[in-house]
């Protein structure tokens, strides 16, 4: 369904993230008096006091499979359950939101697993959390103006431009399943979001600007990494005529986030006192290892390149007490004993002690592999002269990582907004404001259809010849290019306008294929570079006749595929649709 362009009260964006999701919207007036005027909710973390601008992105459903609770709630309340030994027919889900990541083709049904291991259809997890958030969004938009409706808002959901076209259908049916109207309904990519929000920064509220220099002057050319908790999300972005952006190379990256720093730590937990003792503890002391996971989850936020002093966890008393069981020994005996850990680990009480530099390996993996990615590109013709590094997303506001970058790339311009997590989140709000932010988009792969073409003897191989119902011999098969991997495509003009006919006489609908390629110029769509995405399928208001010509036009150059067809002897608009999900 096509988003209306119709003028709204207020835009309402939610950012919702592998580890972190909130919410933030402006009315209308605001963003015209200044658009960086927009509200985000402030979250209260529970037992711990913290007030944060995001929560965690965790749902709880009881024993029934009946949602329970979000974010911070959720985790106290799952918690809280684990200590009283109650967790077990309750179905606890975090960091779900990768099993959408690098997937070309992707199942409607498909199911999420639970802590513990049961699972849920993927679909009643995504959408019970976004409707928590519309909900909660909605009643505080309220509680400011009166008389607000739902019809006045037009709703903006982030993801990742990393993502493929059945991911954000997926995303797509999951937030209309939580009552967000279709036509009332954005997807903004996240580093344009970020890339937009920083346009409109003062000066001084983005580090690396100092003497003057200034990055969003027109043909000002910059490189935007958003690293976040799962995914490491890259754009490359020139600066237009009247702050309009346009892409200078496709959208890249992959699942290096911040993520893969938890997992580090995790590993060396492993490491030391053995996966069947973790699980273990897992079972029987759930709450205070979540509350571990927290506290590394805090304090790796302030973790620095030059640290001095141990750094200092409280780690649940049955850990220590199941690996003397399982194993005979102290845990502080094996660490002592084993030569990557003495001197550099201690085990005293319930504290584990380890040296900054133990901590700062946790973040190797993945900031070695952001860097060498970065590198790689910075090699490409199209990013070669890009002289500035836009560091926005959660896992930019670590030290480490912005100490990584700074080193490798010594002779670009790093540049980091004042609160590079939300940069994201409220740049969606001012996209949702004005769509029409980015004038220009780079194909990530050549985008074609299945289509039939008269029958060439010598030329086209027997194996595709196809007879239609008036005995015409046809070619099955071919390839018909809309777009090419690398090409610019605007966001004002559809990149493909055609006529096609019905095969036979009494079809009452069209349906094509719908395939990407990672070649410029494929000839068959069962040629080896080609991927079937899905299906365009297109209702017919005449139902019979072969001279049934239909108009179709295909956009790519948006946040999402979108397709407009009609009958030409009719001049009727009918109904058409991508199917990207099996």
């Amino acid at each position: 369904m096509a988003t209306s362009m119709r003028p709204y009260l207020l835009v309402a964006a939610i950012d919702f993230g592998t580890t972190y999701s909130g919410y933030a919207f402006s009315f209308q007036h605001e963003y015209t008096e200044d658009p960086c005027k927009i509200s985000a909710n402030t979250w209260n973390a529970g037992s711990r006091g913290l007030m944060s601008l995001k929560a965690p992105t965790c749902a709880l459903f009881d024993p029934k499979k009946k949602f329970h609770s979000f974010g911070y709630e959720a985790e106290e309340k799952y918690a809280n359950l684990a200590a009283d030994g109650a967790a077990h027919g309750w179905y606890y889900f975090r960091r779900f939101k990768m099993t959408l990541f690098d997937k070309m083709s992707l199942k409607r049904n498909f199911d999420v697993e639970a802590d513990g291991g049961k699972t849920l259809p993927a679909m009643t997890v995504f959408s019970s959390c976004i409707k928590y958030l519309v909900d909660h969004l909605f009643k505080t938009c309220e509680d400011r103006v009166s008389g607000v409706e739902r019809t006045d808002i037009r709703w903006v959901l982030t993801v990742p431009a990393i993502w493929n076209d059945s991911a954000k259908q997926f995303m797509r049916e999951a937030a209309e399943k939580a009552e967000i109207p279709g036509d009332q309904l954005l997807m903004a990519l996240e580093p344009e979001a970020a890339s937009i929000f920083c346009q409109h920064l003062p000066i001084q509220m983005l580090s690396g600007t100092e003497g003057g220099f200034k990055p969003f002057q027109l043909g000002s050319k910059y490189l935007v990494l958003d690293a976040g908790g799962g995914t490491i999300d890259i754009t490359v972005h020139e600066v237009m005529e009247d702050k309009e952006l346009r892409e200078l190379h496709r959208a890249n990256g992959g699942d290096w986030g911040g993520t893969k720093v938890d997992k580090a730590f995790t590993d060396l937990l492993t490491d030391i006192v053995g996966n069947d003792v973790m699980k273990e503890v897992d079972m029987k002391d759930k709450s205070d290892l979540m509350d571990l996971f927290r506290e590394f989850e805090v304090k790796k936020r302030n973790f620095k390149p030059d640290m001095e002093g141990k750094i200092s966890m409280k780690v649940p008393i049955a850990l220590a007490e199941i690996c003397k069981a399982k194993r005979g020994t102290e845990i502080k005996d094996i660490i002592a004993s084993t030569e990557k850990y003495k001197n550099r680990i201690s085990w005293i009480g319930d504290k584990l002690r380890i040296e900054p530099d133990v901590a700062t390996d946790f973040f190797q993996e993945s900031c070695n592999a952001i860097v060498e990615h970065l590198e790689s590109l910075f090699n490409e013709p199209e990013v070669q002269d890009v002289p500035t590094i836009l560091m926005v997303g959660g896992y930019s506001e670590s030290p480490i990582l912005q100490d990584f970058v700074k080193t490798k790339f010594k002779q670009k311009k790093i540049i980091i907004p004042s609160d590079p997590g939300l940069a994201v989140l409220k740049g969606a709000v001012i996209f949702g404001h004005n769509p029409y932010s980015i004038a220009e988009r780079i194909c990530r792969y050549t985008y074609g259809m299945n289509t039939l073409v008269p029958f060439i003897h010598d030329i086209h191989p027997l194996e595709k010849l196809y007879i239609t119902d008036k005995d015409e011999e046809k070619c099955l098969d071919i390839f018909l290019k809309f777009a090419e991997i690398g090409d610019p495509v605007r966001t004002d003009v559809p990149q493909y306008e055609g006529t096609h006919y019905p095969a036979n006489y009494e079809q009452d609908g069209v349906t094509f294929s719908i395939y990407a390629s990672t070649d410029r110029d494929p000839t068959y769509v069962t040629d080896e570079s080609c991927i079937h995405l899905g299906t365009l399928n297109i209702d017919l208001q005449e139902t019979v006749g072969n001279d049934r010509p239909i108009s179709v036009q295909i956009s790519l150059s948006g946040t999402e595929i979108e397709v407009e067809a009609k009958e030409k002897n009719t001049g009727m608009a009918v109904f058409a649709k991508f199917e990207f999900l099996d």
